[in-house]
Order: structure tokens, then sequence, then C-alpha cells
């Protein structure tokens, strides 16, 4: 995989959602790297808390004016209405394009379905539509998602499949958004000309996840650290494939940065594959030690549009990229379970 500091180094790097669970590691990696970085959220399902965390790590390298920029904004409009000439002015150039301002997981988006929509379709219009005339070489990265393939019919998932999705179901208000975004990206790229990359990503989990988000990962840790049963919807026999923040991270940036990728489509996730039933017993052994007994279990019924199998075909990847996930399952449990332990314990 490409040296990401050498990518990433004196870029001038737009990131929409810079405030969520992604978003803002993203805003550290970039950071760290030597980045100037430009961030927009309206801390819809964002938090102000995972900037702060940010800050608290990099230390001095966090200085805002100088190489970091925070504007509170919905990105549904033109991107001219909040970018500020002073704040182009001292960011330089915009190079890259980040979107990832989208609510992100079922109970989040279902509860804002159409604010979920407008910005995986309008938003992603209105950036490229101001990159053809603001910055016409810049580089833009649309955040996708594995729900594009809905509940798939092919089994692992690769970027040529194009889906299983109900287009008028619970959760189309995120899987159809996407798909639209992906649409509007094909005709910038193709019919505009501009150098658009999508990257479909898969289950992530990791520190700064919210444990009120919804997905399985933090669902069962919060669970399991109050002593409270598990849920496990439908049989528990559905698979689900997550990868380790840091791993999706390195990623998205060579994704997005490595010269020449104009137009892929790339799947990134880990290609690990758990049943539910084996997830909540990996989590109760990390957060108590044991193994979770029958009573430690609730049985509820399957949501609407559950996707049954689930899990990336990471060849692409692999072969553009160079990237393959490095932090394995039992390893990245470790470290948020213990970063939910000490953010408890604080609070």
């Amino acid at each position: 995989m490409t040296d990401l500091d050498s990518l990433v180094a004196h870029q001038s790097i737009l990131v929409t959602g810079a405030a969520g669970f992604i978003g803002s590691h993203l805003v550290e990696t970039l950071l760290k790297a030597g980045a100037k970085v430009i961030g927009v959220d309206n801390f819809l399902t964002g938090s102000q808390k995972n900037l702060s965390e940010v800050a608290e790590n990099l230390g001095e390298v966090f200085q805002p004016g100088k190489n970091w920029w925070f504007i509170e904004a919905d990105v549904n409009q033109s991107p001219a209405k909040y970018l500020t000439p002073e704040i182009l002015a001292a960011a330089g150039q915009i190079q890259t394009v980040l979107h990832f301002a989208s609510p992100a997981s079922p109970p989040r988006y279902q509860a804002h379905p159409v604010a979920t929509y407008l910005v995986n379709s309008l938003a992603t219009h209105e950036l490229l539509e101001w990159l053809k005339v603001a910055a016409p070489a810049a580089k833009f990265l649309f955040a996708s998602t594995s729900e594009i393939y809905g509940d798939p019919a092919v089994h692992p998932q690769t970027e040529s499949y194009w889906g299983n999705v109900n287009p008028n179901g619970i959760r189309s208000c995120y899987d159809e958004g996407k798909r639209l975004g992906e649409t509007i990206c094909g005709v910038h790229e193709r019919d505009f000309g501009q150098d658009v990359r999508i990257a479909r990503i898969f289950n992530t989990y990791g520190p700064r996840i919210a444990l009120d988000d919804g997905r399985v990962i933090p669902n069962f840790i919060d669970q399991a650290l109050k002593g409270e049963a598990l849920t496990i919807y439908g049989s528990g026999q559905q698979t689900r494939s997550y990868c380790y923040v840091t791993d999706l991270v390195a990623g998205i940036l060579t994704l997005a940065l490595t010269p020449g990728l104009k137009g892929q489509t790339v799947n990134l996730g880990n290609p690990e594959e758990f049943s539910l039933l084996e997830t909540a017993e990996l989590v109760t052994e990390a957060v108590t030690g044991q193994k979770p007994t029958p009573d430690q279990l609730k049985y509820l019924p399957l949501p609407g549009d559950d996707p049954t199998r689930r899990k990336p075909d990471i060849s692409r990847a692999a072969q553009v990229l160079g990237w393959q996930p490095e932090v394995s399952f039992e390893t990245g449990l470790k470290l948020t379970v213990a970063y939910f332990k000490n953010q408890m314990n604080h609070a």
C-alpha cells in the first residue's frame, strides 16, 4: 500500500461529516500527516465530542485557523454559501473532497429519512457542481456503502454486482440515497471528466462510534457493559463482516489520494464473516471474559429488509490499492470495549 503520509502531506482537503464516527478519524489522520483540513458538519448525527477527542489526541498538531477549520453548515446547499473566501484563502486550493456527511445506522437514518436521501443525492450534486468551477482538478471520494447491495443474492459481494434492494422499503432512504449518489458520481466522471472515486464501505466499528448508534457492535457492547441481555434479531444466523476503523481510514485515503484511480469503485471492509450469534459471543467474552448463557440472549423479530448475509470481496482493493485489513476482530473488539469502558468511567 502507498505510504499515506506522502499522499496526504500538504494537501488541502474538505471533509463533510467531519464530526461523525468515520469523519473524525479521517480528520485526525489527515492532520497528523500534515494536511490542511476544512471540516463541515451540521451535527444531525455527528458530535462535537468526536472533534474534541481529535484535538486532545493531536495536541499542538491541531491548530484551528492554521491547518484546521470547522464550519457548522448543511451541505445540501452550494459550498459557495459556507466556504468563505477567508477560509479558502488560508487553506489554499481544495485538492480533495471526502463526502462523508450522512446518517449511517438504521435507527438514525430512519429517524431522518429526508435528510438522509438529500445529503447523499443533492449534496453530492452540489459539491461536484461547485468543484467543476472552483477546483476542476480536485479528487472527489463519495462514501457509499455495502447497503447498495441490499439483501444480496450474490455472496461475497463484488463491485460488479448490482444489488437486490427494495426501492420503497424502510431502509430505502439510505440504500437508494447512496445508489443515487453513485449515479451522480458516474455522470460527473463520464460526462464532465471529474476525478470521482467511490468507496463501498462495509460494517465498521471502533472508538467514537456512539453506544446508541443502533448497529450491532455498539448495541452488543452497550448491553454487555450494562449486564443486559443481548438483543438478537431473527435467528441470529444472519452474517456480517466487521472492519476496524483504522483499517478503513487507510483504505479510504489510499483510494481517495492515489493518482490514476479516477472512476474506481472499490469495496472496503473486512472479509471475515461472523453470524450475529458468534458476534454476541465474542462481544460478551471481550466485556466479561465469559461466554453468554442462553438467558443472556433476547430474540426479537427480524426488522424489514434486513440483509441475511454480508461479506465483501476485496480483490479489487488488494489489486488497485494494495490494501487489506490488518486488525483482527478480537483485537479490534478489545480496543473498542476499552474505549467505551473509559468513556463510561469518565461520565
